[in-house]
């Protein structure tokens, strides 16, 4: 049965629907080595599908679900044309291909989530969906009123208007402050062009939490499975813990 050459790739795992619309524009998709465009149409198992020229295909089996602890100097993505590490090399061992749900900018650490679960991609990387991300942010200085209040109120990033970021002040030392902010949306290096925009500089970005998911014990560096109750949290449904 046909459909659609985006939903095809999402539900491989490999990306969101949007996302594999700006890869078919751009040109990195093929259909039994032709160019596709947006409309191209593929029965899964007969077409040919490649990506970046590796072969796009359906993952066996239940899917895998996977929190790591990403360190700082990984970018988050399965392959860099730069040659940069990536966080798919920290979960090798999983021996399935798997792909970052939404990102940590290459500074930054803390929890992230990697599946090949494409509709799961799908719906949490949507912008009507609002589970929330909370991150620790040690800026140089201590913080002031203003700047404060600012990051309180609505501000415009990259031309669009954000929501207001709820903002906790946890600790004030050695002439650096420790802040939690909670995300609702989730902008291109959101936090770090809010904090720019009042004049705080960021010296440590962590995210310690999506929703009622933690980090717990896991160590910078270390994955691991994501439990039942964790999974169908994520999907939204009923009777989970």
């Amino acid at each position: 049965m046909e459909e659609r050459l985006q939903k095809y790739m999402a539900d491989c795992g490999l990306m969101s629907r949007r996302a594999a619309e700006e890869e078919i524009r751009k040109g990195l998709v093929t259909v039994n080595g032709v160019p596709a465009e947006l409309g191209t149409k593929v029965t899964p198992g007969v077409d040919q599908v490649l990506y970046k020229n590796r072969k796009v295909v359906m993952p066996r089996g239940e899917h895998v679900y996977i929190m790591l602890n990403k360190p700082a100097g990984y970018v988050t993505t399965a392959n860099d044309e730069k040659g940069r590490p990536c966080v798919t090399d920290l979960v090798k061992a999983v021996g399935r291909r798997v792909y970052p749900i939404g990102r940590l900018d290459m500074a930054s650490e803390g929890l992230l989530l990697l599946t090949d679960d494409g509709a799961l991609t799908e719906k949490l990387t949507h912008p009507r969906h609002s589970i929330p991300k909370i991150y620790n942010v040690k800026v140089e200085g201590e913080i002031t009123e203003e700047q404060y209040k600012a990051l309180l109120s609505p501000m415009e990033i990259d031309g669009y208007p954000i929501r207001p970021v709820y903002t906790e002040v946890l600790k004030r030392k050695d002439g650096k402050t420790l802040l939690q902010m909670t995300l609702y949306e989730g902008r291109n290096r959101q936090i770090r062009k809010m904090c720019e925009q009042v004049g705080l500089q960021i010296r440590f970005l962590k995210r310690i939490a999506i929703g009622n998911l933690t980090l717990g014990r896991l160590r910078v560096g270390e994955w691991r499975y994501l439990t039942k109750e964790q999974v169908s949290y994520l999907k939204g449904e009923e009777n989970h813990v």
